[in-house]
């Protein structure tokens, strides 16, 4: 099979490799669509030593399977594989599993023609669902399940207040057009990428804001702040912009270092809460909300040959497009 292969640092390689085979539980898929996400980027830096090369990377993926209780149907993959024993697994937290792992990780991903998965990682999918937007379904999970943490502690509904969202790559999108969805009228999407910038814009569900060359936002401004990148930088401006009484979600993971502004989240009582991937019913309301329509037409994704991936790798990395995600097909 042809596979997208992280072969060293800030390389991949569009080569030929060695079919999978099922074992006994797992399933084999046929890739239709799959997404190059942030880890993935973070790999192909070399900063990542969980993923040692060479290693078949991604794991936003829709695909048909080819053996199995599903055997022809669609479905979207859910990469985190855990032990289904622990107490986090057994009460539902499953991306809280210590022992979780995931496809892309310690084996073989899905930026390939065929990948092998846990079966009970499956998730059916409508047949008539665009795969393209089907891959999209582990990161607006992560959007997701972050606004849900998110509205368990707002002392107002969010489609009373105003929100920020820090980092305009496909999660912090999603955040924005799942805020939008919620009914939240107040949305100021940040960046210094203009070309993603842009490209929110188009999408009609926000303000934009590069704190490159804007004006600075009002401190202590939001009563919800999502920091979709997590560098020293966006926790600073994140905790700057809260409001006294308000929320901030960290889910971007670029960095951990810096300092934070303790001081003014204990003095004013502000939430501070890591939110970290989703769980399987993250992963099928996201199906739902990607296949009703409530996220918009997508068309800010964009759409390349598996064997264009490398290009896409390196576009990603010197900012050389607007869309906040590329997806690979495979055929």
């Amino acid at each position: 099979m042809k596979a997208l292969v992280y072969t060293a640092n800030n390389e991949i390689t569009h080569r030929d490799e060695p079919s999978p085979e099922a074992a006994p539980g797992d399933a084999l898929v046929r890739i239709e669509a799959a997404g190059i996400c942030g880890s993935d980027m973070h790999a192909y830096h070399g900063h990542d030593p969980r993923r040692v090369p060479p290693l078949v990377l991604g794991h936003e993926a829709c695909g048909v399977v080819l053996n199995g209780r599903y055997k022809g149907q669609r479905v979207v993959l859910n990469p985190l594989i855990t032990c289904g024993e622990c107490h986090d697994c057994m009460t539902g937290r499953t991306n809280l599993c210590h022992t979780r792992t995931a496809i892309g990780l310690a084996r073989p991903g899905a930026l390939a023609e065929l990948t092998t998965i846990p079966e009970a990682n499956l998730i059916p999918i409508p047949e008539d669902m665009n795969p393209v937007h089907a891959a999209l379904a582990e990161p607006a999970a992560t959007a997701l399940h972050a606004l849900a943490l998110a509205e368990r502690v707002t002392s107002r509904p969010l489609s009373e207040g105003r929100a920020l969202v820090i980092g305009a790559g496909s999660i912090g999108l999603l955040v924005a057009l799942f805020l939008k969805s919620k009914g939240c009228r107040d949305i100021v999407l940040s960046d210094t990428n203009p070309l993603r910038l842009a490209t929110a814009a188009e999408t009609g569900c926000c303000q934009t804001h590069n704190p490159m060359k804007d004006q600075p936002l009002d401190d202590s401004g939001f009563e919800l702040v999502i920091d979709a990148v997590g560098a020293s930088m966006t926790r600073k401006a994140s905790v700057a912009a809260v409001k006294p009484g308000g929320v901030l979600v960290h889910v971007g993971l670029l960095d951990s270092a810096g300092e934070l502004d303790v001081r003014k989240i204990t003095l004013f009582e502000i939430s501070f809460i890591g939110a970290f991937s989703y769980t399987q019913v993250d992963m099928q309301a996201a199906v739902k909300a990607l296949y009703s329509g409530a996220l918009g037409d997508l068309a800010w994704v964009e759409t390349r040959r598996l064997d264009e991936g490398a290009q896409a790798f390196m576009d990603l990395d010197q900012g050389k497009t607007a869309a906040a995600k590329i997806v690979l097909c495979p055929s």
